[in-house]
């Protein structure tokens, strides 16, 4: 039975729109282009296009001058009410007991980037920035293209196919556990894998341990 919802949003917001946000733990914004500022708990803080924030409490996100296009994530417990319709929703089941942290970061592929068959310490939902990217998981396959999202259940192995003709990237928050934070949440399920390059980059924006 699952336990909380992790939840995408896209916001699109004109210059000088506000968006309210309710007291609702943790949250992730993500300005994938323009500007905004996220005033929490008397706190403000600015971000620039591929920047994020998480915060805990309620929020009130203000574009800037240009407007601004952001990605929105949001952990709540079942049952989830309010904070109108997102984009996609997953359904999870966190130990009470546990310690658990949110993550989020961008993977960049060049052209022609692989991620070998590997698995992740939790789980978490992907929106794809540009490029294009094959999903392969338990014998299905999946074409993502941009500003479409997808959920990754963290023990399922899957491969990842960037774009053979331009880079590829994507970003993704994540809740793992809390000894997790500052490591790598990925494993490869083929021990030939291990030791082949990896071509793929990762920006850290976000690991920050939360209270559910």
């Amino acid at each position: 039975m699952s336990t909380h919802a992790l939840e995408f949003f896209r916001d699109q917001l004109s210059a000088g729109a506000r968006l309210s946000l309710p007291d609702l733990r943790p949250r992730v914004l993500y300005v994938r282009s323009g500007s905004l500022a996220a005033r929490s708990s008397a706190t403000v803080t600015t971000l620039a296009p591929n920047s994020a924030w998480h915060g805990n409490g309620s929020c009130e996100a203000v574009a800037g001058n240009a407007g601004a296009d952001i990605y929105r994530w949001e952990l709540r417990r079942e049952p989830a009410t309010g904070g109108g319709a997102s984009a996609l929703r997953a359904a999870l089941t966190l130990d009470p007991g546990g310690a658990y942290l949110v993550r989020c970061d961008r993977v960049d592929f060049p052209p022609g980037g692989i991620a070998y068959t590997h698995t992740h310490q939790g789980p978490g939902i992907r929106c794809l920035l540009s490029g294009e990217i094959r999903i392969r998981v338990s014998g299905k396959e999946q074409l993502v293209r941009p500003g479409e999202a997808w959920f990754e259940a963290g023990p399922d192995p899957v491969l990842a196919l960037a774009s053979e003709r331009e880079p590829t990237a994507f970003a993704r928050v994540m809740i793992l556990p809390a000894e997790l934070r500052g490591k790598s949440s990925i494993r490869y399920v083929l021990p030939e894998d291990a030791d082949k390059p990896k071509r793929q980059t990762y920006q850290l924006f976000v690991d920050d341990l939360i209270d559910r």
